[in-house]
């Protein structure tokens, strides 16, 4: 996955965002504040749980 946003981009979009979120939860925020596709697909990919901090889900989008 070359084209794989850093965690930077990804937090970008999730500004705001109440912990702890679900993966389905992060997608619908990252959608309504605009994410591209890569961020969106990052986040589709990462594992199907409840995620307690922006640090998780970096890591799970680094693939950590």
């Amino acid at each position: 996955m070359a084209d794989a946003p850093n965690p930077i981009q990804v937090q970008k979009f999730l500004g705001g965002m109440d912990y702890p979120a679900s993966r389905d939860a992060l997608v619908s925020h990252a959608e309504d504040s605009g994410a591209d596709g890569n961020v969106l697909d990052a986040l589709r990919n990462i594992p199907d749980k409840e995620y307690d901090s922006p640090t998780a889900v970096s890591s799970a989008v680094s693939g950590g």
